[in-house]
């Protein structure tokens, strides 16, 4: 079922990765990047292809990189969230640090990074005023500098 949201993702021309807006699900990006990909990698077939395909241009190779550097910086933003997340439901360090290919202690320091930004955002919308503050409040940052102080192999399971 389309949405009027995802009919104009479709036909937006992406060339850089700020035309994508700052909401648009991962999948979506993916979606589009194939098909921009899928037409480059057409070029790739002998001219007297038997079947009618559609060949890349220029603009699909730009709206490849484009599209490539948006879902980069998509998946770079929610890795602290995915972090926290992840030790919120019980992982351990360890086995956060092995999804990461880090160490444990890289790992904290990843997610410190992010509690640490995103209480400078609640910060932030606290001083405007805002009536729902992004970010982490004093009390959310302070549960995620514990989260940080688990043993490698300790987990919040209660099991």
């Amino acid at each position: 079922m389309s949405t009027p949201e995802y009919d104009r993702w479709k036909s937006l021309t992406i060339r850089r990765p700020d035309d994508v807006p700052a909401v648009t699900p991962l999948a979506w990006h993916v979606e589009k990047f194939t098909e921009h990909n899928d037409r480059l990698m057409n070029n790739t077939l002998p001219a007297d292809f038997p079947y009618d395909v559609q060949r890349g241009d220029a603009g699909d190779a730009l709206a490849a990189i484009a599209l490539r550097e948006s879902i980069h910086r998509q998946v770079e933003q929610e890795r602290g969230s995915r972090v926290r997340e992840a030790i919120e439901l019980g992982a351990t360090w360890t086995e956060v640090a092995a999804a990461l290919d880090v160490t444990p202690d890289d790992a904290r320091a990843l997610l410190r990074q992010w509690a640490d930004r995103q209480q400078h955002l609640h910060q932030g919308d606290v001083e405007r005023a805002l009536d729902s503050p992004l970010g982490l409040s004093p009390e959310r940052h302070a549960a995620m500098l514990a989260l940080i102080g688990l043993g490698d192999d300790e987990s919040v399971r209660r099991d």
